[in-house]
């Protein structure tokens, strides 16, 4: 492959001081009317429009060492003027996002995807890419390494230099890490994998990379294969407080919080961990399910606008069913944990009443402009395609292993999209997932499919949970911070549940400021609303802290007074406390189970269940 053949980028920190990367791209042949050039305005995967290039700086057109001119169509879009030769653009872009959607540079590392500094020419995106990453100039500098999962050209493992691209939709899913950091390695069905951690931390390596490695060939083994790969790169960058990961076709990248990884002398599973090993199974999950099993409308999108699919749920929230079960079903958390998990998912939907307005399958559509564009009123109005999605996707699992006495199950409607549609690179289209579920378990599901997808009723789960010999009920939070939990037994309430002014409060500083009001609550009817600081609770001094506890000693149907800023003016108002709504989510192990239930269990986990279970 010669240059006249590709597109050529160079790419370096230009100044970690100042957030900027400077890029140089090479065409070879522009256009005859003029080369149109062209920034996404969204990354794959995080479906917001976040309007990338915004960031660029400057940007200089020249052919032959002569200037040519550039008109800026429209908000991320730029036409050279027709020239002959090769076509030289140089621009400049500030790099100040600390996540995995954009780009960050300072003195400490590098780090950007694709789609926030890589031009695209329209009508040449086919052709291949390559691309040479420079190191920034300076001796501070000299120990800073690569970690991508772009293919080497010329550079050496994790070093600057050459990489190459087979198109700019492949050049625009491999996110580069720069800098110090942390590596180490394993193998799983003979392709490498590598960890690569940036930030202060004091990660146990070796544990991390062997729960990885048992989640990692789990899910492997659930599909039959792992998709064709050099390797595969978990990208870390450990922070204060932070979370969020986004999956590519041979990485991810993933923030997380540095106490939520392991450190050594440590034993114990901590709630972080779980929690990160959840994040780290999740995005491994899309390597089949999002970036081959694809949405029809998603296959080839068009990254300059909004790109509707009403399959999120099944894209996010099957992914999301799975993500925890295969820790158990892996054997890194114990089956306990995973119902435990369960729960604190159950729990997050029901505590929103926008479940009850809108379907999973309209929360699909509207993520554009809903789910990543949240307000202080959305948990009255939407429900999230990844928690709904998730409980529809245990609800579908189970409801199938009932009806064909555990012959097939959801993980064989997996297996099919796999075979169907991630091999053969056809994208799934809008009724897709239910007309093969019918197929692969000879179920008539139109009904189940109907209810769960386009209705707002709360789905079935203590029927459906019975089925395994799992107990299920909804009782009303002990206190603020309760999010569910597995018992040894029924544990359905008969105390009276505790007053509660049916606002969320935002944890900043000493100040309780109501980050929402919830629909019917107390503090609704009374006027309170998101934004409002409350200061004293019938004369006493009301803090982030002490809020909950002041209202829950409130007598029953007792009036009280709450004093609080709207703005920068006082106001009180009538309020009158009522009982916490029953939904917190307990499961619970039936003890009085048949022999099938017990079997369907140990089918459903996929391993021998303890005795206790």
């Amino acid at each position: 492959m010669t240059k006249k053949q590709s597109i050529s980028y160079r790419i370096q920190p230009s100044s970690p001081e100042a957030h900027l990367f400077r890029v140089w791209m090479l065409i070879p042949k522009s256009a005859k009317e003029g080369q149109v050039l062209t920034l996404p305005a969204w990354i794959p995967g995080s479906y917001m429009i976040r309007d990338f290039a915004k960031n660029i700086v400057t940007l200089e057109a020249s052919c032959g060492g002569r200037p040519v001119q550039t008109e800026k169509l429209d908000k991320q879009t730029w036409q050279c003027a027709p020239c002959r030769g090769e076509l030289l653009l140089t621009y400049e872009v500030y790099a100040w996002d600390l996540s995995v959607r954009s780009a960050h540079l300072d003195t400490t590392h590098g780090y950007f995807n694709g789609t926030s500094v890589f031009l695209r020419p329209v009508g040449l995106d086919t052709l291949p890419c390559r691309v040479e990453i420079l190191r920034p100039a300076g001796s501070a500098y000299k120990k800073w390494r690569i970690a991508t999962s772009l293919p080497v050209d010329t550079a050496k493992q994790q070093g600057f230099g050459g990489y190459i691209a087979s198109s700019y939709e492949e050049l625009i899913d491999h996110p580069v890490e720069m800098g110090r950091f942390t590596h180490e390695s394993f193998d799983v069905a003979g392709v490498p994998h590598e960890v690569v951690i940036t930030g202060k931390h004091l990660t146990d390596m070796d544990r991390l990379c062997s729960d990885l490695k048992r989640i990692c060939e789990h899910h492997v083994a659930f599909f039959g294969e792992l998709p064709e790969m050099e390797k595969y790169l978990f990208q870390v960058m450990a922070v204060g407080d932070g979370y969020g990961g986004l999956e590519h076709r041979s990485s991810c990248s993933l923030i997380c919080k540095r106490d939520d990884l392991p450190v050594r002398g440590e034993e114990r599973l901590t709630e972080g961990y779980r929690q990160f090993l959840g994040l780290c199974s999740h995005e491994y999950f899309h390597l089949w399910n999002v970036k081959r099993i694809r949405p029809q409308q998603l296959k080839q999108a068009d990254l300059s606008s909004e790109v509707h699919t009403s399959l999120l749920w099944a894209f996010e929230g099957i992914t999301a069913y799975y993500d925890e079960l295969a820790l158990a079903r892996s054997g890194v958390i114990e089956v306990e944990s995973y119902l435990e998990l369960f729960t604190q998912t159950v729990t997050r939907v029901m505590r929103c009443s926008g479940r009850q307005k809108q379907t999973v399958t309209e929360s699909s559509f509207d993520a554009w402009t809903k789910f990543y564009k949240q307000d202080e009123n959305a948990s009255n109005a939407i429900v999230s395609y990844y928690t709904k999605g998730a409980l529809v996707a245990l609800a579908l699992d189970l409801t199938i292993r009932q009806q064909t006495q555990g012959m097939k199950s959801l993980d064989d409607l997996m297996r099919a999209l796999w075979m169907n549609h991630g091999k053969t690179n056809i994208g799934v289209p809008e009724d897709g997932i239910e007309d093969l579920a019918e197929k692969v378990t000879g179920l008539d599901l139109k009904d189940f499919f109907n209810n769960a997808l386009r209705g707002t009723d709360d789905l079935p789960l203590k029927e459906l949970l019975a089925s395994v010999g799992i107990g299920y009920c909804l009782n009303a939070a002990t206190s603020a911070t309760d999010q569910g939990g597995l018992y040894k037994q029924n544990n359905e309430s008969k105390e009276k549940p505790r007053p509660v002014l049916g606002a969320r409060t935002l944890l900043a500083g000493e100040s309780a400021k109501l980050s929402a009001v919830f629909d019917g609550g107390a503090a609704q009817r009374a006027g309170l609303s998101a934004g409002d600081v409350v200061i004293a609770v019938d004369g006493i001094r009301a803090t982030a802290n002490n809020l909950d506890q002041l209202i829950a000693q409130v007598p029953e149907n007792m009036t009280i007074l709450i004093h609080a800023f709207r703005r920068d003016e006082l106001m009180s108002f009538e309020v009158i406390p009522q009982p916490a709504p029953a939904d917190t989510c307990r499961l619970y192990i039936l003890d009085d189970i048949t022999d099938k239930q017990k079997q369907a269990r140990q089918a459903w986990m996929q391993l021998v269940v303890k005795k206790s279970l």
